[in-house]
């Protein structure tokens, strides 16, 4: 007969993995989805490129002063002894004449330089009297003028497949005319939260019940990545419920994101769940908080579980769903959450065998300088610390940290976008 050691899963045998390995792991078992669709550039904020935006005019189209001021021929400056008679006004949207020998054209931003013209003088240095203007004769030939092309070139291309799009990124398929993009169609993902001890806001709390809080912060952060949610609810802790969610998930999702349930006690369905409708590929991660974080498929249906405690949930889905999720709908180029070189404002004596993630946030020190302040609590239980918090410290293991220390500080501006 077997025992129960003999019954457990090879994934649950598999050898604890880095948070490296681990974001490697996810990306190479999954593939982007293809299908793409058009829509108005106007809509793209946070979608994901499938084509690049290839400019067909030259920005800008022509010469234009990049300041308000005159448009001079600079060689008549000495010629003239800098006084030079206006002839034109040339306000942005209008096209001036051929600028006539020892003249000057009133011109403003943006506004095309007229033929003839090769320096514009910012008004401040300028003296207007009546149709006359008195130029100093130290000005620099060819100043305040934006060439045609300067920024982009007719047949360049200026936003890659594979961007996520950011408002910048729609400004500029605007200013060379594109008026639709074919992007990716939104992912579509399924969550569901496990747990007979949950409840939703708004509902009484019976004996022993919490709030489903993880649900409010798995669907802000799948919004905020532009994903299509598909929500499952509570699904009660028996086998066959998480069973039949999940067999509901895979059915319409192109992902399916769990909280709770993820461990090995004898209330935690999703994993026996998930080994029985498909596989698991990842078990554990030597981090704090979230080690037990489980990824493999529902069918064909890529499966992400994150711990139930909130913080584990919150810090697992921002290092781990995030680059996965990204992956998934086509982004391209390094995933990893980018960290910065702050100046520690706190100890840390002890450190763990496991690499910890701890919330921290920027303050003043004493000398007036910024530096990171950390909660004073590890507990992964204690969703306030993370919304006290602006970032994550990531602590190596083993590393202690004395004050004044650098360290590696992701900021949550990094993640949420």
């Amino acid at each position: 007969m077997a025992t129960q050691n003999d019954c457990e899963s090879t994934a649950e045998r598999r050898p604890t993995l880095s948070k490296q390995e681990a974001i490697e792991v996810l990306l190479t078992r999954v593939q982007p989805i293809t299908d793409l669709e058009r829509i108005p550039t106007e809509s793209g904020l946070g979608r994901v490129l499938a084509t690049p935006v290839t400019s067909t005019i030259p920005v800008p189209g022509w010469d234009n002063s990049a300041m308000d001021g005159y448009a001079i021929r600079h060689a008549d400056l000495a010629a003239q002894d800098g006084r030079l008679r206006v002839t034109q006004r040339i306000p942005a949207g209008i096209t001036g004449t051929p600028l006539e020998p020892g003249t000057a054209a009133r011109i403003f931003t943006g506004a095309p330089v007229p033929e003839g013209a090769d320096t514009v003088v910012i008004q401040e240095v300028c003296t207007r009297t009546g149709e006359t203007v008195v130029i100093p004769l130290d000005v620099k030939a060819g100043a305040n003028i934006r060439r045609a092309g300067e920024d982009i070139q007719a047949g360049a291309r200026v936003i890659a497949a594979g961007t996520r799009l950011a408002p910048q990124h729609l400004g500029l398929a605007a200013s060379v005319g594109v008026a639709e993009l074919q992007v990716y169609r939104r992912l579509r993902v399924a969550i569901l939260a496990s747990g007979d001890e949950l409840a939703m806001p708004g509902e009484p709390l019976g004996p022993g019940q919490i709030y489903n809080s993880n649900r409010f912060t798995l669907r802000g952060l799948l919004q905020g990545l532009g994903c299509e949610i598909l929500d499952l609810g509570i699904v009660a802790d028996t086998l066959d419920d998480t069973i039949e969610a999940l067999r509901r998930g895979a059915a319409v999702a192109d992902l399916i994101v769990a909280s709770g349930g993820v461990s090995v006690g004898e209330e935690d369905h999703l994993k026996p769940a998930v080994e029985r409708l498909g596989r698991l590929d990842l078990w554990n991660i030597a981090m704090r908080p979230g080690k037990p974080v489980a990824f493999g498929r529902v069918g064909e249906t890529p499966f992400f579980g994150s711990p139930g405690n909130p913080v584990s949930l919150f810090v697992t889905c921002c290092l781990f769903a995030r680059p996965l999720i990204l992956h998934m709908q086509g982004v391209t180029g390094d995933l990893t959450p980018r960290t910065l070189k702050l100046r520690a404002g706190f100890d840390w004596p002890k450190p763990d065998r496991r690499t910890e993630f701890h919330r921290a946030r920027l303050e003043t020190g004493e000398d007036g300088e910024l530096e990171l302040a950390v909660y004073p609590t590890r507990s992964s239980a204690v969703l306030s610390s993370v919304a006290w918090a602006e970032g994550l410290i990531e602590i190596a293991p083993g590393q202690v940290i004395r004050r004044g220390d650098r360290v590696d500080f992701i900021p949550f501006a990094n993640l949420f976008h």
